[in-house]
């Protein structure tokens, strides 16, 4: 009979223990998108970003010819990691790149968190490779985006079928937290929560304006 322990499982994200990389969030990328809202994958996008930056998850962004195509990253992507560099490539699987993978290799991670444009494409590509190479893989479906709800859903089958973890940005946010007790990331949570988290972030700001309630409280 199992005994319960308490504890976290070790599949559970910390800030610590993964790498982030954002693939191709650019705007020629972001026009054909039909499988969500332009304007919620940016909000998402958003989401992702500053939590990243917030807990100081070493982060991979990259975009496929930038200058000659696809053009620049969303705001929400520079407006938060503000001058950090960038790895322009040609490859749609940036797996195929060194830079990229050099750059995965010199932070030295075990687990891989991705999210990106095409869902079907240039998120498949890195994610089926990188669990082929034994990496435990995460994928934040909504900071994804395709050009049908059948392409996106197709492939997040696929890439959970070859192993990996799919996940939202929110849901990707509140792990890294876990707890409400660790002080120093409660304001930033849930000063993302309000601003980026839709509903939930309106309940947040209620909740505090009203009778001055916190999470955890």
């Amino acid at each position: 009979m199992a005994k319960a322990i308490t504890g976290a499982a070790a599949s559970l994200l910390t800030p610590d223990d993964h790498v982030l990389v954002m693939i191709d969030h650019q705007s020629q990328m972001a026009f054909p998108v039909r499988s969500i809202d332009v304007a919620l994958l940016r909000t998402n996008t958003g989401l992702l970003s500053r939590t990243a930056v917030g807990f100081s998850v070493p982060t991979v962004l990259t975009t496929v010819a930038k200058a000659s195509f696809s053009g620049p990253l969303f705001p929400e992507i520079s407006e938060a990691f503000g001058d950090a560099p960038v790895i322009d490539r040609s490859t749609m699987n940036c797996w195929e790149d060194p830079a990229i993978t050099a750059r995965v290799n010199e932070i030295g991670k075990g687990k891989l968190v991705f999210a990106g444009l095409w869902t079907s494409v240039c998120i498949v590509g890195p994610v089926l490779s990188a669990l082929e190479q034994g990496f435990p893989a995460y994928v934040i479906t909504d900071a994804c985006g395709d050009v049908s709800d059948e392409a996106h859903e197709r492939a997040v089958q696929r890439m959970v079928q070859a192993g990996a973890q799919p996940m939202t940005s929110l849901q990707y946010m509140l792990e890294l937290q876990r707890d409400w007790a660790r002080g120093a990331t409660y304001d930033l949570v849930t000063g993302i929560a309000r601003s980026n988290a839709g509903g939930y972030g309106i309940g947040i700001q209620y909740a505090k304006s009203m009778f001055g309630a916190q999470e955890g409280h």
